[in-house]
Formats: structure tokens, sequence, C-alpha cells
């Protein structure tokens, strides 16, 4: 993918828009400092290009039921491109998985996977990570407090 150049403007709005993508255009236009038809266009454009890949609601994981947060250290048993992609396929349709990053070092994969308790993520690692051929070990870290958590970018102006 091609980097695009933002100009101040840009940043503002995609500011605002982490912030609160709920917003009108027009409160979007005047929390940005300009006006709403050039913020349209340049909402339109960020789309388009793929800077803004998609406006989505955050939600509190506690208020649902989700109070367990994990990172699992993943070391595939060969860790060779055709494994690579059949795990990146896995990690894609487990709704337990919430980010997968694949990562130097004495471990392939870090995934950070979110249940509603012990219990349950016991249940993912024996029936779904540790059930599939291509892992040869997992490594738990288990997140006793969230000091920060965030979807937005720091971006500068």
């Amino acid at each position: 993918m091609e980097k695009m150049t933002l100009d101040s403007g840009d940043v503002r709005i995609l500011k605002v828009l982490q912030s609160d993508a709920s917003l009108s255009i027009a409160e979007v236009a005047k929390q940005a400092g300009m006006s709403q038809t050039p913020c349209w266009r340049r909402i339109k454009k960020l789309k388009e290009t793929g800077v803004l890949k998609q406006i989505t609601a955050i939600i509190d994981r506690e208020s649902v039921g989700l109070s367990f947060v994990s990172y699992a250290f993943v070391k595939l048993t060969v860790p060779s491109r055709t494994n690579m992609e059949e795990f990146d396929k896995l990690m894609s349709v487990w709704p337990e998985v919430v980010t997968c990053e694949r990562i130097t070092g004495a471990v392939d994969y870090l995934v950070k996977v979110i249940t509603e308790d012990i219990k349950a993520y016991d249940n993912f690692l024996c029936y779904k990570l540790l059930n599939s051929e291509l892992v040869s070990d997992v490594q738990s870290r288990i997140v006793v407090s969230t000091v920060k958590e965030t979807a937005a970018l720091p971006l500068v102006e």
C-alpha cells in the first residue's frame, strides 16, 4: 500500500473521528475547524484511498461479559510460509482472537485473546489453539489490569 501524505486538515478530521465516529459531518467539520462540504470531500477521499479503513463502534468488553484477557505467545511446529498462511486463516475465524501479529524472536506469533473467564480461555487453548497441528508451543500471559487501551493512532499535525 502506498503511503498517503496527510495535511493538517486531514489529521484534524481523523482525530475527531477517532474520538467519536458517530458525529455528523456538520459536527466533525465544526470540531475540525472547516466547513461541511470540504470536510465531507476529505472524508470521502480518506475512505477511497484506504486511510480510513472502517468506522466502527468500540464496545466495553466487561459490560458484555468478556472480562478475561490473555496474550498467547505461539510457536509454530514448522514456521514455513505455508504453515504461517494456514495459521493466519485460523486466527481470522476464531472470534476469541482480537489481535494476531507475526513477530520476531523465540516465538512466531503474539495473539491477544478475550474470553468470558479463565475456563473459556482454557477451552480455547485446549480445543482450538493447541489442537492445531501447526502449533508446537503456547505461553500465556494473563492481563491483571489494563492501564491504557485505545484504537486511536498517534497522529501529528
